[in-house]
């Protein structure tokens, strides 16, 4: 029986490190796909490109229930359709991604290097406050300081940190944190997502260098 039990428990094992690898996989797929779209794709076929994209990653959290990777991912398309192609439903999208990554936190705060909170804060500082939206620039601060601390050296927090600051009218510390960003390693698989980033963290520290 103990035995016939190990057997058991070895293939659910490996059963799950399958179901696990299919997901990183797709959770790649997603990750490149979503940067094509992002950086690459013309602006009057974005919007067609973002709801194909949100279907599919609506799809992976379905498949995947209870995992945080996937619904970080899902609110990381929302807010950049959001911020890309506008409309009036910008603003339910940027709240479904906030209750999205609210619930990823849930699950696992220190999924994906930080990321949670580093999308957390972009989009407090960059939805408009009260009575349009939700921004708060103290919970930006939070957020994005928390990312910091999980990912100090990591592209995304490091630029994103220096926005905020640049918004809060601080030239040289946003400098600070945006040549971070451009000396961050590159990340593997993320080529396009990198170059994309490197392109908005050159044109920001040029705004920042000329502020001083």
């Amino acid at each position: 029986m103990k035995f016939a039990s190990f057997i058991v428990s070895c293939i659910l094992l490996t059963v799950s490190a399958t179901a696990l690898a299919g997901m990183e996989d797709d959770l790649l797929a997603l990750q490149q796909r979503w940067a094509s779209v992002n950086y690459d794709t013309p602006q009057d076929e974005q919007g067609k490109a973002f709801d194909r994209l949100t279907l599919d990653a609506r799809k992976l959290v379905d498949a995947n229930p209870g995992k945080a990777g996937p619904l970080v991912w899902l609110a990381i398309i929302l807010s950049s359709d959001a911020g890309k192609t506008g409309g009036i439903s910008a603003l339910g999208k940027v709240k479904e991604a906030r209750r999205l990554l609210e619930q990823a936190e849930q699950i696992d705060a220190n999924a994906l290097d930080g990321s949670i909170y580093t999308s957390l804060g972009s989009l407090y500082y960059q939805v408009p406050g009260w009575p349009i939206g939700f921004g708060n620039d103290a919970k930006a601060e939070l957020y994005l300081r928390k990312a910091l601390m999980l990912n100090p050296d990591g592209i995304d927090p490091n630029y994103f940190y220096g926005d905020f600051m640049l918004e809060a009218g601080k030239p040289a510390e946003a400098a600070r944190y945006l040549e971070k960003a451009q000396a961050a390693a590159p990340r593997p698989n993320r080529e396009r997502a990198d170059a994309g980033r490197q392109r908005e963290i050159a044109a920001k520290l040029q705004l920042a260098r000329g502020k001083r």
